[in-house]
Parts: structure tokens; C-alpha cells; sequence
């Protein structure tokens, strides 16, 4: 099972990655998780993004989480190449193979819950942020996306079968994002199927597992793990 860390050595001697993370970005979420999966040791650096690390933005001026940072320097900093990165070395469940229709259908689902949805979720969800839109407007947009997963769903447990791939992981923590907009809204939709998908994904060992709290490492240097 991977563990993070903040000492920054395993038991063997060895450095390991550095991976700054902020809990509740459904980005870093997806990360975590496909780390944990892999079991894929790091040393955690956990932030809130209204107070980056200067070590983070050296590393990744960009300014977003996740950043991996490998014990040879080169930066990993988008959530979707953490996960194929970290599956590569490990995938025990694999992931990376969808078990019906192929690696780009799959990816296709990813890229469109990445660009379309994540648009109409930020509308939604930050309304505020976004003066002259309305936010039930993008809500019925990303209702569609809904839709359409809770079909990909039908008769099976997963999005491409009978077991998960890289997309559940991948779009979960969005579709949680958006349920916890309005949950009484979300939960009195016509998708039972997606709303069973997403409350298996809520109770699962990984999910609870990437979700512990740790001490923000600007403050505390404190050493944490699990």
C-alpha cells in the first residue's frame, strides 16, 4: 500500500518522489488515488493554493496541483500523466486497459469530462466567478455528461465493464464535485446507475485512504504517513 511521506526516505535508503497535493482538489484527488493503487511511495507536501510553496512553483510555475517531483528532478505536474505515470510502474488492477472497447475510447471519456463538463462544473459550482452566466444554465449542460455516463453504466458496475479503469478514477472526483453542488438536486435525478457508481467510489478502501488529512507542510514540517 503506498505510503506518504514527509521524511522523504523509505526504510531502504532510497529517495522517493515529492508530490505536492491540496485534499480536496478532485485533480490531486485522481492522482492520489492511482498512487495509492499502484502503491507508489512519496513524500507528501500537502498545500492550499492560496499559499503555494516557493519549492512548488520552482518546480511547476504553473501553479497547480498535483506536482510530482522525481528524485532525478523531472516534474510530473498534470493529474492525468501522475496517474499513467504511476499505473506504468504498477497497474495491479488495470487500470490502463479498459475491459471492453479500447484505451481510446477510454480516454476519449476522460478528455471530454477534462474539457466539456469540468467548464460546466466550474460555472455551476463558482457561480460567482463567473458574472453574466447562469449557473442552472451550465448545471443542465453538465447534466448531460451525467447522462451519458449513467448509460455507459447500464448492466454493468463500471464505466467499461465489469471492473474499473483509468476513467471511473479519473472522472469520479468530478462527478463528486458536482453531486456536492446540490446533493438533494443530484440525488433526486433519474440515474440510479450513476448515483450507485458514484456511492460505490465514496466507499471504497482508496478513496478513504487518499482522503486522510495531514498538517500543511508549510507550516509544520511534520513528518506523516500511511
Amino acid at each position: 500500500m503506498t505510503r506518504f511521506y514527509e521524511a522523504g526516505i523509505e526504510p531502504d535508503g532510497q529517495p522517493l518522489p515529492i508530490l505536492y497535493s491540496f485534499r480536496r482538489c478532485p485533480y490531486a484527488m485522481r492522482a492520489r488515488m492511482a498512487l495509492v493503487a499502484s502503491g507508489t511511495p512519496c513524500r507528501l507536501r500537502e498545500i492550499v493554493l492560496r499559499d503555494k510553496p516557493d519549492e512548488m512553483l520552482a518546480a511547476s510555475p504553473k501553479g497547480t496541483v498535483p506536482v510530482v517531483v522525481l528524485p532525478d528532478d523531472t516534474v510530473v505536474d498534470e493529474s492525468l500523466d501522475v496517474m499513467q505515470w504511476s499505473l506504468g510502474l504498477n497497474d495491479p488492477d488495470d487500470w490502463l486497459i479498459p475491459p471492453t472497447e479500447t484505451v481510446d475510447d477510454m480516454m476519449a471519456l476522460i478528455r471530454q469530462c477534462d474539457d466539456q463538463f469540468k467548464h460546466n462544473l466550474d460555472r455551476y459550482k463558482y457561480d460567482t466567478r463567473y458574472p453574466g452566466e447562469k449557473s442552472t444554465d451550465h448545471r443542465q449542460e453538465g447534466l448531460l455528461f451525467l447522462e451519458l455516463l449513467n448509460g455507459h453504466l447500464k448492466g454493468q458496475p463500471f464505466l467499461f465493464g465489469e471492473r474499473a479503469c483509468l476513467a471511473d478514477v479519473a472522472i469520479f472526483p468530478f462527478i463528486r464535485q458536482f453531486a456536492n453542488t446540490d446533493r438533494a438536486w443530484f440525488d433526486s435525478l433519474p440515474l440510479p446507475e450513476l448515483q450507485d457508481w458514484l456511492a460505490l467510489w465514496l466507499d471504497s478502501e482508496v478513496f478513504s485512504k487518499v482522503m486522510t488529512k495531514f498538517p500543511l507542510w508549510k507550516k509544520t514540517g511534520e513528518e506523516n504517513f500511511f
